[in-house]
Order: structure tokens, then C-alpha cells, then sequence
């Protein structure tokens, strides 16, 4: 028998573990062999089908025969005009399509591309607790060194600015900010935005705004519009935003992202980007174009589904006893744990265990999320209401 080579990871890997919920699929896939039937309300991956206008035009163009070369780096003209339109529409924001915008396949990328374009070792950046995880984690592959800075539910989810100017920020380059929020449905507010933009050019750090939530449950009834952090004055000089057609259009599965701001910006993570991959397959870019023409009825209708299933989640939440703001927008449901459980992760394994109903500790996304539960509305209504009944049945 060949002895078996010895080869060390890199250290850049240290510290970084797999990924939570690639971590628990696989306890549920085991669970679900043993004849469990797990309901799995975690993770949010939308199970609706894109509008089937999208889904024709993905069939025609796949099926000629001159789209199947490498693409642009850039993405396609047609692509970033359709980005372009889509801004100007629905956040009276102003791009130009051959310098401010860069189709990503997914927003996910993107976070890794400006981590890698812009930190050296040493450089700091400030990440949301509670957030999303792979800020972290693209951050510590890149070399930087994460600043936490705490959201609360008493400071209604938003950064202290006053606190945050106490610190030594000499070393801070970037920092991560996500409004409709994620895990906490937080919606923003032009106050709020002018305050992120100010302390950035203050402290000379490039603002990232991750913002893919922001058509899901808005305030549209009354008068509010989605918000882009881009629609601040002044933030072309310090703000680089994501957006993403996986929630808001249904094709998480199709890796459609997009990267927005100033030429520069753009200019300088494309150097990286084009480094590590090549153009989306033309086609998607077509279908992604259609889906971004969309009109007002698609996202009411979108709207009206994730409305009723939430509907269900804040009853499954109060079964557990667990207290939430239904002020929420996004794509899930955040609620703290009652007394009596030590942190999320005891009441997501008993309500696991007892029912077989998977949901989300918020101490996934940080320390700060420790006392908290997520439910994702991306299950059916019957699906969420066998849930409900599962946790009613064992009390």
C-alpha cells in the first residue's frame, strides 16, 4: 500500500470552519434516512420558480447555437443596461451601465472579490454581529482582521455611531453593512443611511452594502420604495453596494449577482474578479435581464405569498413562546427565545428532536444572536402550518 501524502492546509484556513448550514444538511439528510421527515425552515433558498417568462427566455437562447463561448468579464451590455434600468426604477438611483456596474454569479462572490481586492494583512474590518457569516470568513481568507460592532434590539438594530467613534479606527478599511437587515428584518431609513455614509467619509472607509431584501416584505403600502445605500449624496465615494436576483426574483440557484458604484471601484475589484473566472454563461444573462424588467405585480404577488407564510411562522413563534417585533421585512422571521433555554441552539435542537422541525439559532450570526431564533418563509404554507401542528402536538 502507497503511504498516503501529508499535506497541511494553508494557513489562511485556520479558523474557518465549514459552513453551518452545509454542516447541518447533512445531519437532516441522516435524520430524514432514518424515516424522520424533517421540515427544515432554515435555510432561506426560495422555493418558488422564477416567472415563466424568465424560464422561456433561458430555453430560447440556451437552445441556439453562437451563446456558448466564454463571455465578458464585464457581463453582457444587455445585463448591465437591464441593472441600470432596474435602479433607476426602483431606487431613483443613476448608473451607467458601462463603468458602475458588475454582473457578479451571485452576490457571494462579490463579498470574497472585494475582501481580496482591497485588505492587506492588518487591515480591519467592521462586521455586523449579528450578520451574515461569510462577511467573517471572507475576511479571514482574505487576510484581514475582523472589528466586530453589535446590533441590538435596543438600539433597534442599527450601529452606535457614538460608540463606534470612541474606537481606534486608524487600521479599518471596509465595513459590512446589510439593510433590510439579516437575521433581524430591520428596514432602513434615510437617517439612517446618511449616518452610515457621514461616518464613512469621516474615518475614510469603503462602505459595503450587501442588499438583496430589499423588494421582500417593504413598507410599500405606505409609500415606501426600496432602498439603495447609492441614493445617499455623496456615497459614490465610499459606498460599494451587492444586490442579487435570488430572493427578490427567485433564481438563487442561477448565481446572479451584481456589484454597484463608482468607476473606480468597479475598475479596481474587476482586476481581481477577472483573475478567478470568466463570464456567466450568456443565456443566463438574457433571462436575468427579463426578470429584472419586471413590474410591480410580480413583487406584490411574491409579497402576498411570503406575507401569509409569515403570518403562520409569528403563530409557530408564539407557540414557542419566543417574542418578535412584526415589523420585519425580508425573507424570515427573528424572534428572542423565552426563559428557560440557555441559548437558541438548546431550543433548535429540542424543537429538532421532539418535532422534527429544523430552525435556525441565531447564535449562528454571531454573539449577539445567541438568545434568538430565525424562520425562513420559504416552505409552503402547508408545509409551515404540519410544522406548526408538530410543535402544538408536543407542547
Amino acid at each position: 500500500m502507497e503511504t498516503a501524502l501529508t499535506i497541511p492546509t494553508s494557513r489562511r484556513l485556520e479558523g474557518i470552519g465549514e459552513y453551518y448550514f452545509s454542516m447541518k444538511l447533512r445531519e437532516i439528510d441522516a435524520l430524514n434516512k432514518q424515516g424522520k421527515n424533517i421540515i427544515n425552515l432554515g435555510i432561506g433558498s426560495p422555493d418558488l420558480p422564477p416567472h415563466p417568462e424568465v424560464i422561456r427566455v433561458l430555453q430560447e437562447e440556451s437552445a441556439k447555437p453562437d451563446v456558448h463561448a466564454y463571455q465578458s468579464y464585464k457581463g453582457s451590455p444587455v445585463l448591465r443596461t437591464a441593472i441600470s434600468h432596474w435602479y433607476r426604477q426602483w431606487y431613483h438611483v443613476e448608473l451607467n451601465p458601462e463603468t458602475e456596474i458588475l454582473p457578479l454569479m451571485g452576490s457571494k462572490e462579490g463579498i470574497m472579490h472585494i475582501c481580496m481586492t482591497y485588505l492587506n494583512e492588518g487591515d480591519e474590518v467592521l462586521v455586523p454581529n449579528p450578520g451574515y457569516p461569510t462577511y467573517s470568513s471572507a475576511v479571514k481568507l482574505a487576510g484581514g482582521t475582523i472589528r466586530s460592532y453589535e446590533l441590538n434590539e435596543t438600539r433597534d438594530w442599527e450601529p452606535d455611531f457614538d460608540a463606534l467613534a470612541q474606537l481606534d479606527l486608524s487600521k479599518v478599511k471596509l465595513m459590512f453593512v446589510n439593510y433590510p437587515q439579516m437575521p433581524t428584518g430591520k428596514l432602513p431609513g434615510v437617517a439612517l443611511f446618511e449616518k452610515l455614509v457621514e461616518f464613512a467619509l469621516t474615518y475614510n472607509i469603503l462602505l459595503v452594502h450587501d442588499n438583496p431584501y430589499s423588494f421582500l416584505l417593504p413598507h410599500w403600502e405606505t409609500g415606501d420604495r426600496p432602498m439603495s445605500l447609492l441614493s445617499i449624496p455623496r456615497s459614490g465615494n465610499c459606498v460599494l453596494e451587492l444586490n442579487s436576483l435570488s430572493k427578490s426574483l427567485n433564481m438563487a440557484g442561477w448565481r446572479i449577482g451584481m456589484l454597484c458604484g463608482a468607476k473606480e471601484r468597479i475598475d479596481e475589484v474587476l482586476r481581481f474578479k477577472s483573475n478567478m473566472d470568466s463570464g456567466m454563461f450568456l443565456p443566463l444573462q438574457l433571462a436575468a435581464a427579463k426578470a429584472l424588467s419586471l413590474e410591480q405585480d410580480w413583487y406584490d404577488q411574491l409579497n402576498r405569498i411570503y406575507r401569509s407564510r409569515r403570518k403562520i411562522a409569528f403563530r409557530l413563534l408564539e407557540v414557542l413562546g419566543c417574542r418578535f417585533s412584526e415589523d420585519q421585512a425580508g425573507m424570515f422571521a427573528w424572534a428572542q427565545i423565552p426563559d428557560g433555554f440557555s441559548n437558541g441552539y438548546e431550543l433548535s435542537d429540542r424543537v429538532l428532536a421532539q418535532s422534527n422541525v429544523f430552525i435556525t439559532p441565531g447564535g449562528i450570526f454571531g454573539s449577539a444572536g445567541t438568545n434568538y431564533l430565525r424562520i425562513s418563509l420559504c416552505s409552503s404554507e402547508e408545509k409551515m402550518e404540519e410544522a406548526l401542528q408538530r410543535i402544538v402536538k408536543k407542547g
